[in-house]
């Protein structure tokens, strides 16, 4: 069995759902669209947050070998869509891990910790990061509450699962216009060079600060990728969603189809539009469609003559497979697949029914999957965002076999940010989180060092 089979048997063994309640209401999901205009364009962004705001620290303790701070602030999403943020959201909770004594009066380096799902309060990024990297290279921490997660979970919500598919996109807003205002309050404090990092989740949150911070900044994502498309359709996260539930919803209310799915895309100079799932089931061929979660769940099977021929590199670039799935009816690729794609068909449908439930209906819900792929691509992918201002001090990490967040079929992200390091672990989500903390924890360190060599230290 290989790593990433075992990052979907693990997510099966979790039993919880996402998205128990549905897509949200859909006039909200409107005004998240509206206002994203405001959140992926830098410089609108930036403006977003003033440079002074306050920010209060209550509570302080001291060890033998640190100084802990926590503190509170307005989440400044929650002041420009109050009535979409949750109340307990509202109040974003952080704590700092602060060296007693730095190396340098004019080296203080700080990396702000963004939380991967699931992963609530402190605790564990404090253990896992934040601790060693103070104790081995002196870099402070910053380790922000999630909203949704620990002291900002609404009461209406069971431990860290997301209620409505809004709720990502509340809290990616939230994310990107707190960790402005904790670069502001290290300006102020003197810490630099200032960094943000995140594992799984935590990585792609991570990736949207950075590009939202107009000077060089550190960044280090881990176990992440280019947009969080491939994660709610693909990888194993996928299988945990009621997309029955979903498709229904969407069918019924023709808000999402007409009115949030036909938004125009403002980053786009083309304007293209999500379409909401027509263009998608007038393209894809319906026999295919078991391969859509799929593509990556037995990347073993690429070898095996019976493997899933659609989901060969050379296929899909004969195919010419887009993000739209453009081409797929054509008569020609039709005629040359079909007895294939029948005999795959059978046993990816054994495999589906193993791992989805819903795959008993033999009913993936295309319309649901096309505008779930749709909404996440126009909302947190990277191509929609600037790119981080020096690319020297960007290294990400990323698993080969990965499960979680599928890299097949993604763009790379040395690709849409050039310069940009990527530093690969060959094997799954999962393992990669137990068995690769020490490349995660080097990465931090080396991108922290080029930075201070690149800003804070003086030739001689």
């Amino acid at each position: 069995m290989t790593i990433n089979k075992f990052d979907y048997i693990y997510r099966k063994l979790l039993l919880t759902k996402y998205f128990v309640n549905g897509w949200g209401d859909p006039e909200k999901l409107k005004s998240l669209f509206q206002f994203r205009n405001h959140i992926i364009d830098r410089d609108s962004c930036f403006k977003l947050v003033s440079s002074d705001y306050p920010v209060k620290i209550v509570k302080k303790k001291e060890d033998s070998d640190s100084i802990t701070l926590e503190g509170v602030f307005q989440s400044p999403f929650s002041y420009y869509l109050p009535d979409i943020v949750p109340k307990e959201s509202h109040l974003a909770h952080f704590q700092v891990l602060l060296p007693k004594k730095w190396p340098s009066k004019n080296v203080k380096p700080m990396c702000v910790h963004m939380a991967g799902t699931g992963d609530q309060y402190y605790w564990r990024r404090r253990a896992m990061l934040a601790k060693p990297l103070l104790k081995e290279a002196a870099i402070g921490s910053i380790i922000l509450e999630n909203p949704f997660y620990g002291k900002r979970k609404p009461n209406n919500q069971v431990r860290s699962i997301l209620c409505n598919v809004s709720d990502i996109f509340v809290m990616g807003g939230c994310l990107i216009l707190e960790s402005l205002v904790l670069f502001h309050w290290c300006e102020r404090e003197g810490f630099g060079p200032i960094g943000v990092t995140g594992l799984s989740m935590g990585g792609h949150m991570a990736s949207l600060a950075a590009a939202s911070w107009p000077k060089p900044i550190v960044l280090v994502p881990c176990l992440s990728g280019t947009t969080a498309s491939g994660v709610f359709t693909e990888g194993a996260i996928s299988c945990a969603i009621d997309w029955d539930l979903l498709e229904k919803q969407y069918k019924s209310n023709s808000v999402y189809k007409n009115e949030v799915g036909n938004i125009d895309n403002k980053v786009n100079k083309l304007k293209v539009k999500f379409n909401a799932g027509k263009q998608f089931i007038k393209d894809m061929n319906i026999d295919s469609h078991f391969n859509v979660q799929s593509n990556l769940m037995f990347e073993d099977l690429k070898n095996d003559n019976s493997s899933l021929n659609i989901c060969q590199p050379q296929q899909l670039n004969k195919l010419k497979l887009t993000n739209a799935f453009d081409n797929l009816n054509d008569p020609s690729i039709e005629e040359n697949n079909e007895l294939q794609i029948q005999k795959d068909l059978k046993q990816t449908k054994h495999m589906m029914r193993f791992f989805n439930k819903h795959s008993k209906s033999e009913d993936l819900n295309l319309e649901a999957l096309s505008f779930m792929k749709g909404i996440m691509d126009e909302c947190t992918h990277l191509k929609n965002f600037n790119s981080p201002v020096d690319m020297d001090i960007v290294i990400a990490v990323c698993a080969k076999r990965d499960g979680y967040v599928p890299q097949h079929g993604m763009d790379k992200l040395e690709d849409i940010w050039p310069g940009a390091e990527v530093r690969y672990v060959d094997t799954g989500h999962v393992a990669a989180f137990i068995l690769h903390r020490n490349t995660f924890k080097t990465a931090i360190i080396d991108a922290f060092e080029r930075a201070q060599k690149k800003y804070y230290d003086k030739p001689l």
